[in-house]
């Protein structure tokens, strides 16, 4: 265990500023692409859910158009849509590597992920209560906001959760290619030198961060749910 603790210091110091760099990158990445697929997911996840069948504005052709949208995207391995919209990559953001061409490919991989997530927590409210507000005169839109999103809050919670910790998996994905982070730093100083130890502690860091995301997650989840 000295050994191998003695082994690893040396490195870790050595490389700490990159360390840091990297972790400040992933943060970057997952926190701008989290943002900007939850606003995009969401909305497509209540109209999955509005527009199906015996629902408040039920409407099979935009509800058949958007899943399978979404089915589409979410088919796609994510290593193979890195490359796949390279051309909308470099028009949005101007090139394919580093952080900022990360970002448009972890948006397009995790927006589907979110309107799945979404669309399923929001089937778990209860229909009851969504009755009583129509019987109460409450028009879709006051049911949407009042009824169906605040009933399925924790549920929402816990999905953004789950993709939060999905995009940190994605973005040490893009790092393997260029796309900068974690990823990238295990690649460039652990994979490439065959220096374990970079490895080692670059997947420590994320076991750290991702545990302390769901622990967070649990928080919210369990005062919401209260």
């Amino acid at each position: 265990m000295m050994k191998l603790m003695n082994s690893i210091i040396p490195n870790v110091v050595e490389l700490f500023p990159d360390m840091i760099q990297a972790l400040l990158e992933t943060i970057n990445m997952v926190s701008i692409s989290g943002i900007i697929s939850s606003l995009i997911g969401i909305p497509l996840g209540i109209i999955l859910i509005v527009t199906r069948e015996d629902n408040l504005l039920e409407n099979k052709f935009i509800f058949n158009i958007v899943s399978k949208l979404v089915n589409i995207f979410r088919s796609i391995p994510f290593v193979i849509l890195l490359t796949a919209i390279i051309p909308i990559t470099r028009f949005f953001v101007g090139t394919t590597i580093g952080t900022k061409g990360a970002i448009v490919p972890l948006i397009f991989g995790a927006t589907p992920f979110v309107a799945r997530q979404i669309e399923s927590a929001l089937l778990k409210v209860d229909p009851g209560v969504i009755e009583a507000a129509r019987a109460m005169g409450s028009s879709p839109l006051e049911i949407i906001f009042r009824v169906l999103l605040l009933e399925g809050l924790p549920g929402i919670v816990y999905s953004l959760t789950i993709t939060t910790i999905s995009l940190i998996g994605f973005s040490a994905v893009a790092g393997t290619v260029g796309g900068g982070g974690l990823g990238d730093f295990a690649i460039r100083y652990g994979y490439q030198y065959f220096k374990t130890d970079v490895m080692i502690v670059t997947i420590i860091i994320l076991l750290v961060i991702v545990n302390l995301i769901q622990s967070i997650g649990d928080i919210l989840l369990k005062k919401l749910s209260h």
